[in-house]
């Protein structure tokens, strides 16, 4: 396309060509646009609120941002949050100002300030909007694809409702396929839904590329010589990654070997760091198998240092090896909880000192002082054990905080322990 002066004009994007021009030509989100939904709703009231839309990318955070504006006649300003900073706020407010004040049939008009990536304001930046909103002066729209409960301020989020849009799914992919008049097999179709993880822009862009190299019909195999290899979505400080994290722990802890194997080479394919993995399950190691089975902190152990001597991906193999015998070992949170009591008494409880006979003697004075006094010495008793034998502070009620269960190595452990409290018991008995 050319302008008055023959100079030629970018085309937009085929994200762009195709964006909605309304709320009936978005793809998915029906749980907020659909019949009755809320954002629907929103949009049917005439009466503009300030919101978070909280979703991956590619999800239409922005497209409903602009259909807003359009909907609600109102003015609508634009800002990225990696690009924009205090003054860049301060002038979107003086715009919104103007367009208020406006004259004829503009006066009174409204501004919609979108801010992608919010998130990544600050905390005075994201304060910078709030007498704004207030005043009513601007609806503020913030886009992020993080948990706005971490990222923005609660007094900002006090002032915004949440909607939480989702991927899009198979089904929404192969509408918006249909839109683009692209040609292709099933097969290729398919990879390609797979290939966008979700992501409408994503999809778009892979299509544009498609599209620019002239093949009228495309199957799976020129797809893939086609499109660069690309990793799967996965932002490595974001919200997703915890989630990734989170789920590939609890499947370990639920011993379910296949999925925990699933979790980490998703997070591996996504392109996370192999050690950070290795740590996490040192991690697994201590705290949900514990003494159940000592064994397998020494596997997560030479599984981290397979990795570093061998890299990637030899090393992964590794990984996956201590992944698979966490997931089927014997599982405790005896260690776990039994350190978590402690500490916890230990921060509220005041500094007992230590039992004259459990103290050293090194000087002649220390030992005038009773410093080591009538210690028993372990090995010199039955089973080398100093049956009766107190080890707390004086003054110290009794506590249990470490109790074994009756799985793996725990369960002897639990016996054993029995055994010598009963010693314990029956030596006091007898200096009853």
């Amino acid at each position: 396309m050319s302008d008055l002066f023959g100079k030629r004009e970018p085309s937009a994007p085929l994200a762009d060509a195709l964006r909605p021009q309304s709320l009936d030509e978005v793809v998915g989100q029906r749980h907020l646009i659909g019949p009755g939904k809320p954002l629907r709703l929103a949009f049917q009231s005439g009466k503009p609120h300030s919101m978070i839309l909280w979703g991956p990318p590619g999800s239409g955070k922005t497209t409903i941002a602009r259909l807003m504006a359009k909907a609600f006649d109102a003015e609508f300003i634009a800002l990225s949050a990696v690009l924009s900073g205090v003054k860049d706020i301060r002038e979107a407010v003086q715009a919104a100002e103007h367009t208020l004040a406006g004259t004829g049939g503009k006066a009174g008009r409204r501004t919609i300030v979108f801010v992608d990536e919010v998130h990544r304001f600050n905390k005075a930046q994201q304060d910078a909007f709030l007498p704004y909103v207030e005043r009513g002066l601007l609806t503020f729209v913030g886009a992020t694809t993080e948990n706005p409960s971490f990222e923005v301020n609660s007094a900002l989020l006090s002032r915004a409702t949440v909607y939480v849009l989702e991927p899009l799914g198979p089904d929404d992919m192969e509408i918006l396929l249909s839109k683009t008049g692209i040609r292709l097999d099933e097969a290729a179709s398919a990879r390609l839904v797979g290939f966008a993880d979700g992501d409408a822009r994503r999809l778009l862009n892979a299509v544009e590329i498609l599209l620019n190299t002239g093949v009228e019909q495309i199957d799976a195999a020129f797809l893939e010589q086609t499109l660069a290899k690309n990793l799967r979505r996965f932002d490595k400080g974001g919200e997703q990654f915890y989630d990734q994290i989170s789920a590939l722990h609890k499947a370990v802890r639920g011993s379910d070997p296949d999925a925990s194997l699933y979790w980490m080479v998703r997070m591996l394919d996504g392109g996370a760091d192999p050690l950070y993995i290795g740590r996490r399950l040192v991690r697994m190691a201590v705290e949900d198998i514990g003494l159940a089975d000592p064994r397998a902190l020494r596997v997560a152990l030479d599984a981290c240092e397979t990795y570093e001597r061998l890299g990637s991906p030899e090393g992964e193999l590794a990984l996956a090896e201590a992944v698979l015998y966490l997931a089927v070992a014997a599982k405790s949170n005896a260690v776990y909880e039994a350190y978590n009591a402690a500490r916890d008494f230990v921060s509220r409880d005041g500094t007992r000192p230590v039992p004259l006979h459990f103290r050293n003697a090194p000087t002649r004075l220390m030992k005038d002082l009773g410093y080591g006094k009538e210690y028993r010495y372990a090995h010199d008793e039955q089973d080398a054990f100093a049956a009766g034998e107190h080890y707390l502070p004086e003054g110290m009620p009794p506590v249990q905080w470490y109790r074994p269960t009756e799985r793996g190595l725990e369960e002897k452990i639990r016996m054993r322990l029995q055994e010598l409290r009963h010693r314990n018991e029956e030596a006091a008995n007898k200096r009853r």
